[in-house]
């Protein structure tokens, strides 16, 4: 239970991290800065790529159009959750149904996401798709080598103190 509410709203939080970068889309582009326009603030989908005006303009248009179609984040929500982890007494079973309501309105944000970024995608020519690949394999290894050194295997062990005879 534990690990379902840490997960659900790491990814509420992830959600309005990535809605917020999905708005900034939509604002000014530089010249071959997609990094800091587009996708999540960690990682930018097509960091990296160098997109022409058209596929800029493109790109622009879906996600106009997804701003529309993307259900909002309920801060109503947030906030009965956290009535919910504030509260005096645990209620267990109102902290899951609240938790589980929150999850399926993630999952319906995240589809849409991903719909419009397929969408981008599939505006790219084959070279800039080899390049996101390419750029993509860099960025799972980084978050496997971060995975990693917050695993507890990798975390130094206690130092036992010897027992005196």
């Amino acid at each position: 239970m534990h690990k379902l509410n840490a997960m659900v709203i790491a990814a509420t939080l992830f959600s309005v991290s990535a809605v917020a970068g999905e708005n900034l889309a939509t604002g000014s582009w530089h010249q071959d800065d997609i990094a800091n326009r587009c996708g999540d603030s960690h990682h930018s989908m097509f960091e990296g790529v160098r997109l022409t005006e058209h596929q800029r303009q493109q790109m622009r248009d879906l996600m106009s159009q997804a701003r529309l179609d993307i259900p909002r984040i309920s801060v109503s929500e947030i906030e009965q959750l956290h009535a919910l982890v504030t509260a005096e007494t645990f209620d267990e079973p109102a902290v899951k149904a609240q938790v589980e309501k929150m999850a399926q309105q993630n999952v319906i944000r995240q589809v849409e996401l991903a719909k419009i970024r397929n969408q981008m995608y599939n505006l790219l020519t084959p070279e800039q798709r080899q390049t996101l690949s390419q750029k993509h394999q860099q960025r799972l290894a980084e978050l496997a080598s971060q995975v990693s050194e917050m695993s507890p295997s990798s975390a130094q062990k206690p130092v036992q103190s010897a027992t005196l005879k």
